[in-house]
């Protein structure tokens, strides 16, 4: 009896505690939800009132807010049972792909039915920055699945070493992403330009908005991988969603660059 009620304290043989769990009142939601909120303000200072400073200082609060939130909040259920879960995570991704799916459907309506593409205002899209970017992206994609295979093997440090190079290069596509934009905005190339801007930078912004939270989701495991009590699950977990990313920009770059 005094075993069953250790058990009940403490949780299962898996050691999963199955009672309320401390993050079911977690903070980050809260965090993330202001970040939002700021993200949301900075897209109405810069379209609506074209105020583009006010937009920049909003912006610098809902990016931090959004990453680190995701990132709080993820790593709270690390290691307890709950969390991120490799199958919730298919269902999840095929619900993110529904969102792609309407945006491109979209964009193939509005170019289809338009007599003359691309509409006028349009300038030439850089070509070797978004192979560049593909081969950045992709590489990420085989780092981290080369890293879940020595994770597997027990080879920790180097899985610990292959994970921070996928994070490297997800941070340098981001980077490069943000680079592009900032050079098509100054060459007067905005959303608001025509109708296929709208749509480039509707598309490259969700997409990007996924690689942000990727990396917030490696971001979440990096204590554990530093301290070296690594959650394999999460880990898989974390790295399906990456695949899905990397998956998406093949269709983002093939139609919106190269068609």
């Amino acid at each position: 009896m005094a075993h069953d009620a250790h058990h009940d304290h403490h949780g299962d043989a898996h050691g999963y505690d199955h009672g309320h769990a401390h993050w079911d009142t977690s903070i980050w939601p809260f965090v993330i939800s202001f970040g939002i909120l700021f993200l949301a303000v900075a897209f109405s200072y810069q379209f609506v009132y074209h105020n583009g400073f006010a937009a920049i200082l909003c912006l610098g609060l809902a990016v931090p807010m959004i990453i680190a939130g995701i990132a709080g909040w993820t790593s709270e259920a690390m290691g307890k049972g709950e969390g991120l879960s490799y199958g919730a995570m298919g269902w999840f991704i095929l619900a993110e792909a529904m969102i792609f799916v309407s945006f491109f459907v979209g964009y193939w309506y509005t170019r289809l039915h338009t007599e003359v593409w691309p509409p006028a205002g349009t300038i030439e899209l850089p070509r070797l920055m978004p192979m560049v970017m593909t081969a950045v992206l992709v590489g990420s994609s085989l780092t981290i699945h080369y890293a879940e295979h020595l994770l597997h093997l027990g080879n920790k440090g180097g899985f610990r070493l292959w994970y921070l190079v996928t994070i490297v290069m997800g941070a340098v596509f981001l980077g490069m992403s943000i680079y592009e934009w900032s050079h098509l905005m100054h060459q007067g190339f905005t959303i608001s330009t025509n109708s296929f801007s709208t749509v480039f930078f509707s598309i490259t912004g969700l997409h990007g908005s996924h690689v942000v939270v990727g990396l917030a989701i490696f971001l979440a495991g990096l204590p554990s991988v530093i301290r070296g009590d690594i959650d394999e699950g999460f880990m898989r977990t974390a790295g399906l969603y990456w695949h899905f990313v990397d998956v998406i920009w093949f269709f983002v770059v093939s139609q919106v660059y190269y068609w």
